[in-house]
C-alpha cells in the first residue's frame, strides 16, 4: 500500500522537473518569491481561537480555546542542487480548557519538520512551490496518553490566479500501531487546500480537506473566512468550523465539530504547503 501512495507523491512531486510544464527562465524570479521574506518567519497561520461545540452540549468543559505557533527557518540563501532550499518548520497546537474550573490544557501537539521547498513558474507565470518534507507530530505524553507518528510527505501549492490559491500534499504515514491503533485511518494519505481573496488585502477564505483512508468515515474539514481590519497590519479577525477526526492526536478516533472566533497572523506571502 505505502508503494502506492509513494508513486502517487513521486508523480505530484516530479512536476517541478518537466520541461514542458515549467518555464525555466523564470526560475530566478520564484526564487526571489522566497527571499524575500525574512529566513525566519510565519509557517503556519498562528492563532488564537475560542469555540463552542455544534454537535453537543455547550458547557464550561465542552468549549475551549485552541492556538497555534508557528515559524519556519529558511537555512541558506542560495539554492541546493536542483533549486531547492533547506528548511526547518517548527508548529505547536494547544487545546485550553480555559472555561474548566482549573483550567488545564487538555492536549498540546508537538510538530517539528525539515523541508526541501523547489520555487518554480507554470506556463502563464503561476508561482508554484513544490516540496519533500520529513515530519514528526506528537503530544509529549507517554504509557496510554501517548500519541505520536511521522511522515514523509510531498506536496505542491500553486497560485494558479490573482485571487485563488490551491495545493495538494500527499504522504506515507510511519505509526506506531501498538500505541496509536488505527491512527493511520484517521490521518490518511493526504489533504487538499484551498485559499481564496474575496477582498483582496481584506476578506479571504481558507478550506482544508483530509481524506481519511475509509471509503466514508474518518478524514476532516476546515473552513474559515478571515477579514483583515488594517491593511498595514498582518492579523486578521477569524471565524473558523472544523468537523470531523484528529483536531487533536489525543481524540484521534472521536468526531468533532467546533465553531471558534478570534485572532490569526498568516504569513506575508504564500506558505510552502
Amino acid at each position: 500500500m505505502y508503494l502506492k501512495y509513494l508513486l502517487i507523491c513521486f508523480v505530484l512531486f516530479s512536476i517541478t522537473a518537466n520541461s514542458q510544464l515549467v518555464e525555466p527562465k523564470k526560475n530566478f524570479r520564484a526564487a526571489d518569491s522566497l527571499l524575500k521574506e525574512p529566513s525566519f518567519s510565519v509557517h503556519k497561520d498562528n492563532y488564537f481561537l475560542t469555540g463552542v461545540p455544534v454537535n453537543t452540549d455547550i458547557t464550561r468543559n465542552t468549549a475551549d480555546v485552541k492556538y497555534q505557533v508557528s515559524f519556519k527557518l529558511r537555512l541558506n540563501s542560495k539554492p541546493l542542487w536542483g533549486g531547492f532550499f533547506p528548511y526547518l518548520m517548527y508548529s505547536q497546537k494547544a487545546f485550553w480548557d480555559i472555561y474548566a474550573s482549573s483550567k488545564p490544557f487538555s492536549e498540546i501537539n508537538f510538530n517539528p519538520g525539515v523541508a526541501l521547498v523547489r520555487p518554480f513558474y507554470l506556463k502563464g507565470g503561476r508561482l508554484t512551490y513544490g516540496s519533500v518534507a520529513f515530519e514528526h507530530e506528537s503530544n509529549g505524553r507517554d504509557s496510554i496518553y501517548s500519541r505520536t507518528w511521522n511522515m514523509l510527505a510531498f506536496s505542491l501549492k500553486s497560485q494558479v490566479s490573482p485571487r485563488w490559491i490551491v495545493g495538494l500534499r500527499g504522504w506515507i504515514p510511519l505509526v506506531d500501531k501498538d500505541d496509536n491503533p488505527g491512527l493511520t485511518k484517521y490521518v490518511g494519505y493526504g489533504e487538499a487546500s484551498a485559499t481564496y481573496q474575496i477582498q483582496p488585502g481584506r476578506w479571504s477564505a481558507d478550506i482544508l480537506f483530509r481524506k481519511g483512508s475509509g471509503l466514508i468515515n474518518y478524514g476532516s474539514l476546515q473552513t474559515q473566512v478571515n477579514w483583515r481590519p488594517y491593511k498595514s497590519e498582518n492579523y486578521y479577525l477569524t471565524l473558523q468550523w472544523f468537523v470531523g477526526y484528529t483536531e487533536s492526536l489525543i481524540d484521534y478516533q472521536e468526531h468533532k465539530s467546533m465553531l471558534r472566533l478570534g485572532f490569526t497572523i498568516k504569513p506575508e506571502n504564500m506558505g510552502i504547503f
